[in-house]
């Protein structure tokens, strides 16, 4: 496969191709060198499937979308394939092969060998069939460990880069404000700086390989009124710059992202595909951000057809090009012809267009497509394999035993024990009910935008690609010497009542009943969890409250257990279950790791990164809220939630004791020292998480109560103690101001050491002196955690 193209200068080699000269002077001569309808064609992608018979893509049929004809398009060049992989069911090798193909032909038929840059989804791994499916993002939270979500983000980001993929649509650093909301699950929680360190971690793996990591969704998507699907935004600037900006901000800063995505939502009446000032203004010019921003998956037509801020096509492409969009995607509607003729008779300034595809081709060259030795094959491949396509099926193998580990690994970390008086973990049951719609249903642990959930469900006749074993068949290998009944009971949202007779049934003969209770992942409505699944209340889904109550009344202790993409509130299960296990979403090992916590095997050591309702209408509702926003006299509406932020139990005990703090005053600028020790009293080993929240009484805007700014995973042995020293700057007291400055104003604050935002363990009462201190983008983001071993 040979991917040289011929240019006008043939005596040498062209400076774009010239790996040793300065990228910007590579990106201006091939700039100066190009028509418009050339530099156009840079900014916009089409959406494709590859072959399973590893000839060249097809354009993808998309509902919202005319056909797209490649011949026409590709000989002026072409930006991006969209979802090669994720579009239809695919064998890995021959998706491979059939995507280099593709990308040969692109680079053959425009005249300067521009192959284009092909991106995917990779939210909870790479959305391809046969690959693993990891547990979701809100499970990535409840770890509360960075390093464990980077190296899974870097085994999803060698996967793809092996099969010639070089962007990937992840993470979400969205924050929930209103569990209502259908995409909680691709979330990572409710709070930013838990969504920050973990996001970032994220982004740090995929671009650790090669990969194009794109933030999303920028900026305000999770705060949509009532939690409804791309509905307005309702916040001012403070909740924004203060909840919502910094996850982003952080993982431009520390995480080196290199795209981002506009939200669709707008806020205060401008969406974000048109907001100037947020793409361009906070994004560029303040934080410095030199990557491409994406349009959100048609976002630049709805500028016309949802928002109405746009008169046609060609509007609508001018205003998202100003306000900063350099990609539009899936397919080309608007950056196409609309653009060219409005640059043409003068509506659009084509120092616009300069301005966008100068940041288009700047990563391609940083990617080393245009490079005289760029080769379409990606690693996987070799040129032998064109000979015989049919001998590649099943070469690649991307769900392999270290990826599964991985998932695994993941999985038991990002259980939450929510309550247990004492049945857990199973002593060797004689009898064991296990009742409930998710508890022999192999798709029951994937989020919505895993490929069987997105794609797959779209071709049932297609196998899987990964295993995916029931909770029934782990528990069967984790209990062999159990008699296990199985009773349905109700579907996920059927509201089908026809079964809790013989649930109950089951329940009475046995020792324990296990009821596995949650979501089903899809969407658009095809779920009860996902994108576009938005819910009313926070109820279970259909008649599982009534399953579980009519189980409640039986003598036999019940465990609840979930599978699910958002928290619920559970009724008299939070008081009366003998155990609850939560679960969000855990992949494809999640079963194996969920029997693992029931039989003891697995010390569970997840954390709530969104707190769990005690009543299904008290929303929205998040532990990050102002004094009027909790509990009080002046409302009959109490949002105390049944499990806090941050809550978690274990199989073991543990000790805090011994604060220290070196200095009780610090200035604005200076930064507080605490230590402590935390002793594990049980005996097993186990792991608890520190967590540093802070609570300033009085400031001259309303404050949250509390903010997570530092957390820490501890893992002990039995009887072990280690020593935390914290460092915390002053910079983390931090807000921002009434004139819309970030300030460090002095005062008393609290430093509490807690084991959720409900349980303050010791708490430092300190004191910041001196002048208020203005900071920016360049502040400190984080406290300095050291854990050393006590003698």
């Amino acid at each position: 496969m040979n991917a040289d193209v011929a240019v006008e200068n043939t005596s040498a080699i062209a400076l774009w191709n010239d790996p040793t000269a300065p990228v910007s002077a590579r990106v201006d001569a091939l700039i100066d060198a190009m028509t418009l309808e050339e530099k156009t064609a840079q900014l916009f992608g089409v959406w494709v499937g590859a072959s399973d018979e590893g000839g060249e893509v097809a354009p993808h049929q998309h509902e919202m979308e005319e056909p797209v004809d490649l011949d026409a398009l590709l000989p002026t060049g072409l930006g991006q394939l969209t979802r090669p992989f994720g579009t239809v069911p695919v064998d890995p090798a021959l998706g491979a092969l059939s995507l280099a193909r593709t990308q040969a032909r692109i680079a053959a038929t425009n005249r300067f060998g521009i192959p284009a840059l092909a991106h995917d989804e990779c939210l909870a791994g790479f959305a391809a069939w046969g690959a693993t499916a990891y547990p979701v993002p809100l499970s990535w939270g409840a770890t509360f460990d960075p390093a464990l979500v980077r190296e899974m983000a870097e085994a999803i980001g060698r996967d793809m880069r092996s099969v010639g993929v070089h962007q990937g649509l992840a993470p979400v650093l969205d924050v929930v404000r209103d569990a209502r909301w259908g995409r909680v699950e691709e979330t990572i929680g409710e709070d930013p700086y838990l969504v920050g360190t973990i996001g970032t971690a994220y982004v740090q793996g995929l671009e650790s390989a090669g990969i194009v990591a794109t933030l999303k969704h920028f900026a305000g998507y999770s705060a949509s009124r009532a939690g409804r699907n791309l509905a307005p935004t309702s916040m001012g600037p403070r909740e924004r710059a203060d909840v919502l900006l910094p996850p982003f901000e952080m993982a431009i800063r520390e995480g080196g992202a290199r795209s981002v995505m506009n939200a669709y939502t707008d806020t205060d009446g401008v969406p974000s595909a048109a907001d100037e000032a947020l793409l361009t203004g906070l994004l560029r010019d303040t934080w410095d951000f030199d990557g491409t921003v994406v349009a959100d998956y048609f976002a630049i037509a709805f500028l016309k057809t949802l928002h109405g801020v746009a008169a046609d096509w060609a509007d609508a492409a001018g205003t998202a090009l100003r306000a900063g969009i350099d990609v539009e995607l899936p397919n080309v509607k608007t950056y196409g012809a609309p653009l060219t003729e409005a640059v043409a008779d003068g509506r659009v300034p084509e120092a616009l267009v300069d301005r966008a595809v100068r940041r288009v081709l700047t990563q391609k060259v940083a990617l080393g497509l245009l490079d005289p030795d760029w080769n379409p094959l990606p690693a996987a491949l070799d040129a032998t394999d064109e000979d015989d396509p049919s001998a590649l099926r099943g070469r690649i193998d991307l769900d392999g035993p270290a990826n599964r580990a991985l998932a695994r690994t993941l999985a038991e970390q990002a259980i939450v024990l929510l309550s247990n008086d004492g049945t857990l973990p199973l002593d060797r049951p004689r009898r064991i009910a296990l009742i409930g719609p998710n508890a022999d249903e192999p798709t029951a642990v994937l989020g919505c935008y895993s490929f069987p959930q997105h794609i797959g469900v779209r071709h049932p006749d297609t196998p899987l690609g990964i295993e995916l074993p029931t909770l029934r068949e782990t528990l069967a290998a984790e209990f062999p010497d159990a008699e296990i009944t199985y009773a349905r009971g109700t579907g996920v949202d059927d509201g089908d009542l026809s079964g809790l007779a013989e649930a109950t049934r089951l329940a009475r003969e046995a020792d324990v009943t296990l009821v596995v209770l949650g979501d089903r992942a899809g969407l658009f409505g095809r779920g009860t969890s996902g994108e576009g699944c938005d819910v009313a209340t926070l109820a279970l889904p259909g008649a599982q409250q009534q399953l579980l109550d009519a189980l409640l009344d039986v003598e036999t202790p019940v465990v609840t257990v979930l599978l699910a993409g958002r928290p619920y509130a559970l009724g008299r299960g939070v008081g009366e279950s003998a155990a609850i296990v939560q679960s969000f979403f855990p992949g494809e090992e999640g079963t194996r790791a969920i029997a693992g916590v029931l039989a003891g095997r697995v010390n569970p050591s997840g954390r709530l990164p969104v707190s769990v309702p005690r009543g299904p209408g008290s929303q929205p509702g998040t532990y990050l809220g102002a004094p009027l926003a909790h509990a009080s006299e002046v409302s009959s509406i109490d949002p105390t939630p049944a499990f806090a932020f941050g809550h978690g139990l274990s199989y073991t005990r543990f000790e805090w004791t011994d604060l220290a703090v070196e200095a009780q005053e610090a200035p604005t600028d200076g930064e507080f020292a605490l230590s402590l020790t935390v002793c594990n009293t049980g005996e097993r080993s186990g792991t608890e998480v520190v967590q540093l929240y802070l609570h300033d009484p009085v400031a001259s805007v309303v404050p949250p109560v509390q903010r997570l700014i530092g957390y820490s995973r501890l893992a002990l042995e039995p009887r072990e103690a280690r020593r935390l020293r914290i460092t915390i700057p002053a910079d983390l007291a931090s807000f921002t101001g009434r004139d819309g400055r970030r300030v460090v104003e002095p005062g008393e604050l609290e430093l509490r050491l807690s084991a959720s935002s409900a349980d303050p363990r010791l708490t430092a009462r300190v004191t910041l002196t001196g002048a208020e201190r203005h900071v920016d983008h360049a502040r400190r983001l984080h406290a300095t955690i050291l854990q050393e071993p006590t003698t």
